[in-house]
């Protein structure tokens, strides 16, 4: 006697059979089971009595379906795949065989062609990717991964927000800490520099490959390609280091998982609702972590070096441009137009390139060749600028746009140039 393969549904269809030719079900109680009419079920009943449990199975299993894709069609998208897209992916290829081609084929299908052909393999089939445990660094200060995390802090009793955190390789000890509306350069600016202060400069600092701290090769122009994080520490002769792989800085992004479970009750349990109050819990928080998860080093060395007397740390941290000055002693920057006064001295930069220096708080000095140049501004323009906002940024931007349109409705509607009609669209579009 051969065997029979059957599906669930033939399987669970072979029961009802067997019971309904024994009477012990109806047939409105059979075709109510499975979804069918009482003429099918009859048809069904015909069939398992004259040829058994092989009867139920369907006929169509083993033969190709009619809605099948001619061979030849396989053969010929096949070809070409193989000759022009071998390491294109089922979507682009399929975009280029229809667009170049005249092939016009669905994703899944050429997906699954190629698949079939060895041409493709699925994500769920490829070989995992090996990530072998690295030896820590010997001495404190010889390396110290730096990431931010944004994560719900405050657990909704205060904004979302960012945590800034320095992890030293050697010992896994939290150095440095900082709450941020999101991850931006003049917070690396601070959080650094107040790292700085305390320990002073390490050997290196290793982080992921966010814009803050590493250029596009096409846009590496300025600082020998170093972004303005890379050109403050090069100046304070430190290494920045780029992780390809969140695995390559395990120690940081674990750390990460460790401070979103205990410090996210420490705040809870302290009453913490702003970013303000948790900055000043950080040195307590940091104390009780490394207490209890630091490790010995290797080697009772510490690699931190002192600060020089030259290093200035207010000068270093600041954002930094290079602008040409016109022949008229004019420059312009971030849509203001700066007037360099007109001295015996300034003459001579006529059409060379300064530096304009930026802080947090919007403040621009001009320098050239180490020496500032009194200058005064001409005119602001409120327009918007147009940044380009990292996806990290995107919702402290946001917040800040709803925050500023709120705050003009607000004032509209406190105006009594407006119309009982267009104060209450204002108060249809405003945000619960």
């Amino acid at each position: 006697m051969g065997t029979i393969s059957m599906s669930g549904t033939e399987l669970d269809r072979f029961e009802l059979m067997r019971r309904l030719d024994r009477k012990e079900l109806r047939q409105t109680d059979v075709a109510g089971l499975i979804g069918l009419s009482v003429r099918q079920v009859q048809r069904l009943l015909a069939r398992f009595r004259r040829d058994g449990a092989a009867g139920l199975v369907s006929k169509k299993r083993g033969r190709p379906s009619n809605r099948r894709l001619p061979d030849a069609l396989r053969t010929q998208a096949m070809d070409l795949v193989r000759a022009h897209y071998h390491d294109f992916g089922p979507t682009l290829a399929c975009e280029k065989l229809d667009a170049r081609h005249g092939i016009r084929v669905s994703v899944e299908t050429v997906r699954t062609w190629m698949i079939e052909s060895g041409l493709w393999v699925p994500r769920k089939l490829r070989e995992r990717q090996v990530f072998q445990p690295r030896q820590r660094r010997a001495c404190r200060g010889e390396l110290v991964q730096i990431d931010g995390c944004e994560h719900d802090w405050f657990e909704g009793r205060g904004p979302k927000c960012s945590l800034l955190v320095y992890v030293d390789d050697a010992t896994s000890e939290i150095v440095q800490m900082r709450f941020v509306r999101s991850e931006s350069t003049f917070d690396y600016f601070e959080a650094t520099k107040a790292y700085l202060k305390v320990h002073g400069r390490p050997v290196a600092f290793y982080s992921d490959r966010h814009s803050i701290f590493t250029k596009a090769k096409k846009r590496a122009k300025e600082f020998g390609g170093l972004t303005q994080f890379g050109r403050a520490l090069q100046s304070l002769n430190i290494d920045i280091l780029c992780a390809p792989t969140p695995q390559a800085k395990g120690r940081v992004e674990r750390a990460h998982l460790t401070l979103q479970d205990r410090l996210v009750k420490e705040l809870r349990l302290e009453g913490i609702n702003t970013m303000d109050e948790a900055n000043a819990f950080v040195p307590t928080y940091i104390a009780m972590h490394n207490a209890k998860f630091a490790r010995v080093p290797k080697s009772t060395v510490d690699a931190h070096r002192p600060l020089r007397p030259e290093d200035d740390l207010e000068h270093v941290f600041c954002w930094r441009e290079q602008r040409k000055l016109s022949s008229q002693l004019v420059l312009h920057y971030k849509r203001v137009m700066y007037l360099v006064e007109k001295t015996d001295e300034n003459r001579v930069l006529r059409n060379k390139r300064v530096e304009v220096l930026e802080w947090p708080d919007g403040e621009v000095e001009l320098w050239y060749d180490g020496r500032k140049l009194e200058h005064a501004v001409f005119d602001k323009n409120p327009h918007v600028t147009g940044e380009v906002v990292a996806h990290k940024r995107l919702g402290h931007i946001l917040r800040y746009c709803q925050d500023m349109q709120r705050e003009r409705d607000e004032e509209l509607l406190k105006s009594s140039k407006l119309t009982l009609r267009e104060k209450d669209r204002i108060r249809e579009r405003r945000p619960t």
